[in-house]
């Protein structure tokens, strides 16, 4: 009889024991989720938006003084590349010489971008490495690619989820919604035209300079132009395939 008791009493502390663990599991994940899906997208956000207004009152000062600011200012360091982004692998990262005489320097926020179906400002900054851009909330320039207003294609990608989700809602936009890119010296509207809403990882086609998906040969364009291309990942909190959404450059507005 004691020693049935005493078998007991174990079997109850090991149980007691077994549920503290699993309650303590439970509120550690449960934690780790808040971090990512509230924490990172407030973090994100916030630093996103005082970015914005950092650009606004740099455009509004003379140009000079601006400009020896920023010589002033040392470079961002140098990044991790995202490998969630469409076709880095495959497209490269060098600029083309063209593109380079120009472009911005790695991870340097440079234009706003503005959709007002999502009701999306955002910065753009020039990368696509997660801890350098993406993870800040940014929107991210496919170093290669052209520049906002430039003859080829401006292509961007932007976390769906977590992060500042950015590009969350892409998918809700429709062919002749308005999409703008300012800089300090002009403002470029793009229309939407195009949607392709689930491509391969690797389809570095819909961020060429005539965008043309490779895994969809079908899906794209097949004329030089001026065209606009945001990539995000999809399904939703997976990283699967890729959303991309086109637009071709409709209005230019100097500063």
């Amino acid at each position: 009889m004691q020693r049935d008791a005493r078998g007991r009493r174990a079997a109850a502390r090991g149980l007691w024991t077994g549920a503290e663990l699993v309650v303590t599991l439970g509120v550690v994940l449960l934690l780790l989720v808040a971090h990512q899906l509230w924490w990172t997208n407030r973090q994100a956000r916030a630093e996103a938006a005082d970015t914005v207004h950092a650009l606004q009152r740099e455009w509004e000062e003379p140009e000079g003084v601006a400009e020896a600011a920023e010589e002033a200012s040392p470079a961002p360091p140098v990044e991790d590349q995202d490998t969630s982004v469409v076709g880095e692998e495959e497209h490269g990262g060098a600029p083309t010489a063209a593109a380079s005489l120009s472009a911005p320097r790695r991870s340097q926020a440079y234009a706003v971008l503005r959709i007002p179906r999502i009701g999306l400002t955002a910065p753009v900054a020039q990368g696509v490495s997660k801890r350098g851009v993406l993870d800040k909330g940014y929107a991210g320039h496919y170093p290669g690619t052209a520049q906002p207003g430039r003859s080829g294609n401006f292509a961007l990608a932007g976390h769906r989820n977590t992060h500042g989700e950015p590009f969350r809602h892409i998918d809700r936009l429709r062919p002749g919604d308005r999409i703008t890119v300012e800089t300090r010296d002009a403002v470029y509207t793009y229309t939407v035209d195009k949607t392709l809403a689930r491509t391969q990882p690797g389809d570095s086609g819909v961020i060429a300079a005539v965008p043309r998906s490779n895994a969809k040969p079908y899906t794209g364009y097949r004329t030089a132009g001026s065209y606009l291309t945001l990539t995000t990942c999809t399904p939703e909190f997976t990283s699967r395939y890729r959303l991309v959404v086109w637009g071709r450059l409709s209005g230019v507005r100097e500063r």
